[in-house]
């Protein structure tokens, strides 16, 4: 796999959203963003915020969110989940381990 063809910009993951996600899940390869600047000062997931963990963001894409984190100039991103689950639970163990 060429990591230069798993570059995709903003706007291809809010026009993409639910074949990135399966996609993602099927192959389990990697995902770049770029272009994410706009978007990089989005919100923050309201569940971490509740333990005052500010480290994660998130932008919404109806059902979905992207969660991630912008350390330095690179944007991570750490999952793309169906909003429609029991978030606190979720994000406390996926990303917290607990």
């Amino acid at each position: 796999m060429k990591l230069s063809s798993q570059i995709k910009t903003i706007s291809y993951l809010k026009a993409h959203a639910a074949e990135i996600v399966r996609n993602l899940s099927a192959q389990g390869e990697p995902l770049v963003i770029t272009q994410i600047r706009e978007s990089a000062t989005r919100g923050y997931p309201k569940e971490l915020l509740a333990i005052r963990l500010r480290e994660y963001r998130e932008i919404f894409f109806k059902p979905y969110r992207v969660i991630y984190r912008v350390i330095a100039e690179n944007v991570y991103i750490m999952m793309i989940v169906d909003d429609r689950r029991d978030m606190q639970t979720f994000l406390q163990r996926r990303l917290l381990g607990a």
